[in-house]
């Protein structure tokens, strides 16, 4: 059974969440405030978290910024913020999926398990791939990304993003097909969120992101991973 940790300072909010999650046969567990939220992260295993944007103590950018220093557990965001930048914000910062207040609650459940389903989407061609002359492992056995030996903290769509470009190195992809791969058929928002999550990529694999050796764009089409090769 998954657990869905639901963080809201609105109880009735959370409780409709909660209900709604529960009847879908999810676990869950709740917090008002972001502080609270962390807490129970340190003590709890948590495979989802709904994160409301606006908390008592600290933001939820702040919230998910904390999480993402730790941890890969996926983050659907609620927000009444609809503005390009905040989303983009957002999934700079870590956040896999935004829903903006008000909300149907179904929407929210479809939306957990499509981040589900895409985070448990994890088969690679082989067990592990080496790049780079070791500089870059994919470890699909233990789910584990190393740069000169040292784990990297992927979000759920950078690690599948990476392997979904890995496996056929030199092959360019376009954006609509990343969408696809990554995101999902019913993916409705904008193409670039493609382009923001291989700029995280590129921050945390590469050894220079404005000029990277394994996620290249191929102007006008999309991107290609090059393997380490120039």
């Amino acid at each position: 059974m998954k657990t869905i940790l639901v963080v809201d300072d609105e109880d009735k909010i959370r409780d409709v969440v909660v209900s709604y999650l529960q009847k879908e046969g999810f676990r869950t567990l709740e917090a008002g405030a972001g502080r609270e939220a962390l807490g129970i992260l340190q003590r709890e295993h948590v495979d989802l978290i709904v994160l409301d944007l606006m908390l008592p103590d600290m933001d939820g950018e702040q919230v998910c910024q904390a999480v993402r220093a730790v941890n890969s557990v996926p983050i659907l965001m609620l927000t009444a913020k609809v503005s390009e930048n905040s989303r983009i914000r957002g999934l700079s910062l870590g956040a896999d999926d935004y829903v903006v207040k008000p909300f149907d609650p179904r929407e929210v459940v479809a939306r957990v398990r499509t981040i589900l389903r895409r985070s448990d989407d994890t088969q690679l061609l082989a067990d592990r791939l080496v790049f780079g002359g070791g500089e870059l492992v994919i470890d699909s056995l233990k789910r584990l990304v190393l740069r000169q030996g040292e784990p990297v903290n992927l979000t759920p769509n950078e690690y599948k993003l990476l392997l979904s470009i890995a496996k056929y190195p030199q092959r360019h992809f376009t954006r609509e097909e990343l969408i696809q791969k990554v995101l999902g058929y019913e993916f409705e928002g904008d193409m670039r969120t493609i382009d923001q999550h291989v700029k995280n990529l590129r921050q945390k694999l590469e050894e220079d992101p404005r000029n990277p050796r394994y996620i290249v764009t191929v102007y006008g089409a999309g991107y290609r991973f090059t393997g380490g090769a120039r």
